[in-house]
C-alpha cells in the first residue's frame, strides 16, 4: 500500500524541541495568524444543497426527508449536518502546514461526558465519523463557529460572542503550550475527568453554574444500559423486545417481509459475530457472554440521518443484564476529497482508529466490520455501546459565562486530542503567547456563521419550493 496522508502524518520526527518550535514559528511567514480571520466564499463555490443531495444518494431513501426536516429547523441544526459543506469551504484556506488527526466535525455538541473503562466520568470528543489527518486549524474553526451559532440563537450580543470564541480558542492555545512542554507519556495520559471539571467550574462559574454542572454529571451517570433498556424495550410474551417508535426506531420484525427479513437477520448476526474479532481477547470473551435478543434500525444524529444504523439488544446473566450496541454505517470521510484518502480500506476501521488516537479513553466495545447488504452492496460499520454515561450539553440553557466556560473546556479537550497525533511543539510555537490567532478566529467564526445562515435559508427555501423533501417530526 502506498503511503497516504495518514501514514505521513504519523511519520516519526526526531527533531529537537528547539527545531520543532522553529518550524512552527517559520510557518507564520507562510501563513500569518491574522490571515485566519478571513472567510470569503469562493467565486466557484459549489452549491451547498448539491453537496447535501450528493450525500443523500447513498442513504436510506425513506429517511432522507427526516434529515432535511431536522436541518431546516434552525441554523445550528443545519450546521450539525453540514460538515461536508464546511470541509469544502475550508479547502484551500490558510493553514500552517502542520497536520493532526482531525475529528472532522468538532462542533460543540460533539464534546460531551463519557464513561472511561475504569468507570470514571470523562469529558471528551464523541463523534468521529469524519476523522482523518488534516490541518489542525479546521477543527478549531468548526468549534469556534458552532459557538457563535449557538450564541446567536441565545440572543447574545457581539461582545458576548467575541468573549465566548476567544475564551475557547485561548483554551486551545494555552493547553497546546502546556502539552508542548510535556513528555510523550504525559500527553498520552492526560484527560479531563469529573474532578477536573468541578475544579474548572469552581474557578470560572458562579454557584448556580456549579450546581448545574453537578446535576448534569449525576444525570450522565444514570445513562447506562439499564436506563436505555427501560426506555427502549417492552415485554412481548414475556420476552424483552425493542419497542417500535417509527420511523425513528423500527424493530427488525417490522421492517421487511419474512424472507428478506430472515436474510437481513443472518447478515446482522454475522456482523455482530465478526465484529468481535476486532476487539482485544479479553473484551471478545466478555462479548461472548451475551446473547442477541433483538435488533432494530435507529435514526441517529442530524448529520448521520439516513445512514444505516442498527442497535442490538443483548442479554447477559438474565433479562435485567442488558447491553445495547450500536452498529453505525461508516462512509468515506467528508474530508477525504480535500486532504486525501484514508490509509484504511475499511471506513469503520478508519473511524475506530481515529477515535482511539484522539480520545483519552475509548469504549471497551469499540470495533468495526464490513458486511454484504441484502442489496448486494458492501458496507462498512463501526460498533460501540449505544449509551454509557453520556451527558450532552444544552447550549440553549447556558448564560454567556457558562457557554464561554464550556467552550474553554472544549478548546482544551481538542488541544489534547491534537497533541496526541500532531506536532504539539510546532503547533504551540505557531500559535505563540499572544492573542493574534484568538482574534482571527473571532472574525472567522462570525463570517462563517453568516455563511451558515445563508445556506440554512437556502435549504428552507428549497424545502418550501419542493426541491427537497422534508417531513414534520418531533425534535430529538
Amino acid at each position: 500500500m502506498s503511503e497516504s496522508p495518514a501514514t505521513a502524518m504519523r511519520a516519526v520526527s526526531h527533531s529537537t524541541p528547539e527545531e520543532r518550535a522553529a518550524q512552527g514559528k517559520e510557518a507564520r511567514s507562510r501563513s500569518p495568524r491574522s490571515g485566519h480571520a478571513v472567510y470569503r466564499p469562493s467565486p466557484d463555490r459549489p452549491d451547498p444543497l448539491a453537496i447535501l443531495e450528493a450525500q443523500s444518494t447513498a442513504r436510506v431513501p425513506e429517511l432522507v426527508p427526516i434529515r432535511y426536516s431536522r436541518m431546516s429547523e434552525s441554523p445550528f441544526r443545519f450546521y450539525r449536518g453540514a460538515a461536508a459543506i464546511m470541509a469544502s469551504d475550508l479547502a484551500g484556506s490558510p493553514d500552517s502546514g502542520i497536520t493532526a488527526q482531525l475529528c472532522g466535525d468538532a462542533h460543540l455538541l460533539n464534546f460531551r461526558l463519557l464513561a472511561s473503562p475504569e468507570r470514571r466520568l470523562m469529558f471528551d470528543i464523541n463523534d468521529f465519523d469524519e476523522t482523518l489527518p488534516g490541518p489542525w486549524e479546521w477543527d478549531v474553526k468548526r468549534l469556534a463557529t458552532s459557538l457563535v451559532i449557538a450564541a446567536r440563537a441565545n440572543g447574545f450580543d457581539d461582545a458576548e460572542r467575541a468573549r465566548i470564541v476567544s475564551t475557547a480558542v485561548r483554551g486551545y492555545r494555552e493547553a497546546m503550550r502546556g502539552f508542548a512542554g510535556m513528555g510523550n507519556l504525559e500527553v498520552w495520559y492526560a484527560s479531563i475527568d469529573s474532578d477536573r471539571l468541578q475544579d474548572l467550574a469552581a474557578q470560572q462559574l458562579r454557584k448556580r453554574g456549579q450546581k448545574k454542572l453537578a446535576g448534569t454529571m449525576e444525570k450522565a451517570r444514570s445513562h447506562d444500559s439499564l436506563q436505555v433498556y427501560d426506555k427502549l424495550t417492552e415485554l412481548v410474551d414475556g420476552t424483552p423486545r425493542i419497542a417500535p417508535d417509527p420511523p425513528l426506531l423500527v424493530p427488525i420484525a417490522d421492517l421487511l417481509p419474512d424472507q428478506e427479513r430472515s436474510a437481513l437477520v443472518r447478515q446482522l448476526r454475522s456482523l455482530l459475530e465478526r465484529y468481535g474479532l476486532t476487539l482485544s481477547t479479553d473484551r471478545r470473551a466478555l462479548l461472548a457472554d451475551y446473547r442477541l435478543a433483538d435488533v432494530a434500525r435507529k435514526v441517529v444524529g442530524v448529520g448521520s440521518v439516513g445512514t444505516r444504523c442498527w442497535i442490538f439488544l443483548l442479554l447477559g446473566r438474565d433479562g435485567r443484564d442488558p447491553l445495547f450496541l450500536q452498529a453505525k454505517e461508516a462512509d468515506t470521510s467528508v474530508l477525504a476529497e480535500h486532504v486525501g484518502a484514508s490509509r484504511y480500506r475499511n471506513q469503520g476501521e478508519r473511524v475506530v482508529s481515529g477515535q482511539r488516537l484522539m480520545q483519552a479513553a475509548s469504549d471497551i466495545f469499540l470495533g468495526w466490520q464490513r458486511v454484504d447488504g441484502i442489496d448486494g452492496k458492501q458496507r462498512d460499520f463501526y460498533v460501540r455501546q449505544l449509551r454509557d454515561w453520556k451527558g450532552i450539553a444544552m447550549p440553549e440553557t447556558m448564560s454567556p459565562r457558562q457557554l464561554a466556560t464550556f467552550g474553554d473546556v472544549c478548546g482544551m479537550t481538542l488541544a489534547r486530542a491534537h497533541a496526541r497525533s500532531g506536532d504539539r511543539v510546532a503547533i504551540a510555537a505557531y500559535l505563540g503567547r499572544g492573542e493574534a490567532f484568538d482574534r482571527a478566529l473571532v472574525a472567522f467564526a462570525e463570517a462563517y456563521a453568516d455563511q451558515n445562515e445563508r445556506d440554512h435559508q437556502a435549504l428552507v427555501d428549497a424545502v418550501r419550493a419542493g426541491r427537497l423533501p422534508a417531513e414534520e417530526l418531533p425534535t430529538d
